[in-house]
């Protein structure tokens, strides 16, 4: 459950990665700012999913239960902040404006919103012992 876990949380870190790259190459943090995401808002989402990345492949070298448990909780604010840029984005996709976002494909929004889902599931099942 732990390693199924780890190849998900990196197969939706190549979906933010591409994204992430794609908002910035696209103007993300240019000004004048024409984005709906705000620059925190992402690069919050991506520091604390890349430091719950980080606890995870420790605790699966390391096998100490509190470094689950807390890669879940920063788990939390990192599935609110992608939420709160899905919100964002889906008018902005929809109303076809000129926003660095608007060049995210939606095949690799949905995936990276699915494949997190499916991290937060089996990370939560991983800390709490099934499966091992």
């Amino acid at each position: 459950m732990a390693v199924a876990a780890l190849i998900t949380w990196l197969a939706t870190a190549l979906g933010g990665f591409y994204m992430l790259g794609t908002w910035l190459a696209k103007g993300g943090t240019r000004t004048p700012r024409t984005t709906r995401l705000p620059a925190p808002v992402i690069f919050g989402h991506f520091a604390l999913a890349a430091a719950g990345l980080v606890i995870w492949i420790i605790f699966l070298i390391a096998d100490k239960n509190g470094l689950a448990w807390t890669a879940f909780v920063l788990m939390i604010p990192v599935a609110l902040l992608g939420f709160v840029m899905l919100l964002r984005w889906i008018p902005t996709y929809r109303n076809k404006s000129e926003t660095p976002e608007r060049h995210f494909p939606v095949p690799v929004v949905a995936g990276h919103g699915l494949f997190a889902v499916v991290t937060v599931v089996l990370v939560l099942l991983a800390a709490a012992g099934v499966g091992t």
